[in-house]
């Protein structure tokens, strides 16, 4: 359980923060920008969630989604040390939470128009917000690649799998909103030459 009695505590003053294990780091270390990439991804499906109130299945989905990423940051924040096996287990993103949301973007994606041409981001106020949480999770699923890739630097392969699939979700959901792909806004090579 989650106990926040005191949002200031003063300790990140010096510029450190610490890990879900005790261990202070720098706040540009770059397990905490990852962590801090995945909680904005966050962020900007809550926005997205603000026009999603008439898709209560979308809005579900997307529930469910901003719950695994939470699930995500304490995987990032508490890194699996050899020391800690044997110890209580740790929070981690698993195999079946990347198995539900493949099944959510078959889901959609049946239903969608086929794809003759590449889509701007546009077309409705939820798509727009898609697209801008879409790329925000390329971001941070790019930091968290750059992260496992460090020495003794341990990341999921789970997580990196659901930050990889829910950056597909995204865009799919955004073409589910756009009247399953009938308003998506196209791009035209070389339109305005």
């Amino acid at each position: 359980m989650v106990v926040l009695n005191r949002i200031y505590t003063k300790t990140g003053d010096d510029g450190t923060t610490a890990l879900g294990t005790g261990e202070r780091r720098p706040k540009y270390d770059l397990r905490i920008e990852a962590y801090g990439t995945v909680d904005e991804t966050n962020a900007a499906i809550g926005v997205v969630r603000l026009h999603t109130g008439e898709m209560p299945e979308l809005d579900a989905m997307l529930g469910r989604i901003q719950n695994d990423l939470f699930d995500l940051g304490a995987d990032l924040a508490v890194p699996e040390r050899d020391k800690d096996k044997g110890k209580a287990e740790r929070l981690r993103v698993v195999a079946s939470q990347v198995e539900r949301l493949e099944r959510d973007i078959d889901a959609l994606n049946d239903k969608l128009a086929p794809l003759t041409s590449f889509v701007l981001p546009g077309g409705t106020p939820a798509a727009a917000h898609l697209h801008v949480a879409r790329t925000i999770c390329r971001r941070a699923e790019r930091v968290i690649v750059e992260l496992a890739a460090q020495p003794g630097e341990p990341v999921s392969a789970a997580g990196i799998q659901y930050m990889n699939r829910l950056s597909d979700f995204l865009f799919v959901a955004s073409r589910a909103v756009n009247g399953n792909g009938a308003g998506d806004v196209l791009w035209v090579p070389g339109q305005n030459r």
